[in-house]
């Protein structure tokens, strides 16, 4: 009887897939202005392609530490994000701000970037396996 109580409040309690996503984005954004790129990539797919397959998830990372290199101070804040759902996958699409304080790898120290990322569900977390971005 406890065992079935037990499973039954588990299942309650699970998060809804959409703010799973959109917390998992947060957090990433967290770790990417935090400086800890390794955080980010805990999120991207082993099979990870971007850009109409310009990156994979190596030359993502090599981005990544690039430009947290590079930059005297990172701001990354994310807006709205809308998530569709379709079972194990999802498309999470959102703007993302960077700033950086050195001026070096953003022009005017600013952009905004669209995303269009997609996601898998592997075990009981979310992670991107595709992401295209343009400035806009």
């Amino acid at each position: 009887m406890a065992f079935v109580l037990l499973s039954t409040l588990a299942a309650c309690a699970r998060v809804p897939d959409a703010k799973a996503i959109r917390s998992t984005i947060q957090a990433m954004a967290a770790a990417a202005e935090a400086r800890r790129t390794g955080e980010v990539l805990d999120h991207v797919a082993a099979d990870f392609t971007g850009n109409g397959g310009e990156f994979d998830r190596s030359a993502l990372e090599r981005l990544l530490r690039a430009r947290v290199l590079a930059a005297q101070s990172l701001g990354v804040s994310i807006g709205d994000v809308e998530v569709e759902l379709d079972g194990s996958r999802a498309i999470a699409r959102f703007d993302v701000t960077l700033t950086d304080g050195s001026g070096r790898w953003l022009p005017d120290r600013r952009a905004v970037l669209r995303m269009t990322t997609g996601w898998r569900r592997e075990g009981r977390g979310w992670l991107c396996y595709n992401a295209n971005w343009a400035q806009r």
